[in-house]
C-alpha cells in the first residue's frame, strides 16, 4: 500500500462507527485510494458502502479511533475537495438541464459566466447538446442521469463519491453510461469512490474493487482490476480475464457472508 500520504486522495487507517454506541456499522476499516484512482465498494446491503462515502464526504464521523483524511485533510461537510453523486438524479424540477448543471458551481460560489460555460460544456460531453433549456420532466431517466453526471464532474472537485448512480436504469441505459463514465474519468482525472452492487460493473469501472463483510462491514477483499485502459464496456464482455475477475470478487463476497453467518 502506498505510504507518501501526498499521493493520497483517501487515507483511512483503522476506522470504526457505531451509532449508538451499542451496534457497530464499521470495523477497522483501512482503505487508502491514490490520485487519479477508481475504486469501488461491493458488499451486501447494510455493510455500511454508503456510510464510508458520508464518512468520506464529512457528513458523518467515525467514533474516535484510527483516523481518516480526505485530501490530506480532515473530512469536512461542503468541501470544494469532494463531489458527491447519489443513487437519485435529485434534479430541481422547476431549474433546466443546464440549471441543473450550474447549481453546484452555483452554491461553491463559482462567477455566473464560468459556471455556464463549465455546465455548457459538460452538457456537450455527456451528449446533451441541444437539451440545455429542456426541464427534467422532458427528460428520459437515463437522460437526467447525465445532466447529474455533468453537474458532478462540472464542479471540478478532485475526489468524486459516487453512491450506485446507475443502480436504477435499464441495462441497456446503464452500459451507455458505464461508457459515459469511464471517458469522463480518463479526461479529467479525478479520484472516484463508487459504491455498487453490481459486481460486473465494478469490474468494469474499477482499478480496484474493495469487498465488504456484512455488518459491522469490514474489509475482506482489495482486487486489483488489471485490464487495459481505455476500456469498452461491451468488448469487456468477450475477455476472459473480465469473468475470472467477476468470479474471483463473487467468492469473496460469498466468503464474507458466510463468515458472518458461521
Amino acid at each position: 500500500m502506498p505510504t507518501d500520504n501526498s499521493t493520497l486522495a483517501i487515507n483511512a487507517q483503522g476506522i470504526y462507527l457505531s451509532f449508538d454506541g451499542l451496534t457497530q456499522v464499521l470495523s477497522d476499516i483501512s482503505l487508502q485510494v491514490k490520485q487519479g484512482e477508481f475504486v469501488s465498494l461491493v458488499g451486501p446491503s447494510g455493510c455500511g458502502k454508503t456510510t464510508l462515502l458520508n464518512m468520506a464526504a464529512g457528513l458523518v464521523a467515525h467514533s474516535g479511533q484510527g483516523s481518516l483524511e480526505i485530501q490530506g485533510r480532515s473530512p469536512v461537510q461542503g468541501s470544494h475537495q469532494v463531489g458527491y453523486m447519489l443513487a437519485r438524479d435529485s434534479l430541481f424540477p422547476w431549474k433546466t438541464a443546464l440549471g441543473n448543471a450550474m447549481f453546484g458551481m452555483d452554491v461553491r460560489g463559482v462567477p455566473k459566466q464560468e459556471s455556464e460555460q463549465r455546465a455548457r460544456q459538460m452538457l456537450i460531453q455527456v451528449g446533451l447538446s441541444g437539451f440545455e433549456n429542456a426541464l427534467p420532466k422532458a427528460l428520459s431517466h437515463g437522460m437526467r442521469q447525465r445532466v447529474a453526471l455533468a453537474r458532478t464532474f462540472a464542479m471540478g472537485s478532485p475526489l468524486l463519491l459516487m453512491d450506485e448512480p446507475f443502480g436504477a436504469l435499464d441495462a441497456q441505459t446503464k452500459l451507455q453510461l458505464e461508457d459515459l463514465l469511464l471517458t469522463l474519468c480518463q479526461q479529467h482525472q479525478q479520484s472516484v469512490l463508487f459504491v455498487t452492487h453490481d459486481l460486473s460493473e465494478a469490474v468494469a469501472v474499477s482499478d480496484r474493487v474493495v469487498v465488504m463483510s456484512s455488518r459491522p462491514g469490514k474489509i475482506v477483499a482489495d482486487v486489483q482490476i488489471d485490464l487495459p485502459r481505455p476500456r469498452s464496456i461491451r468488448e469487456l464482455q468477450k475477455n476472459p480475464h473480465f469473468h475470472e475477475l467477476y468470479a474471483c470478487l463473487w467468492s469473496y463476497l460469498e466468503s464474507g457472508w458466510n463468515n458472518h453467518r458461521g
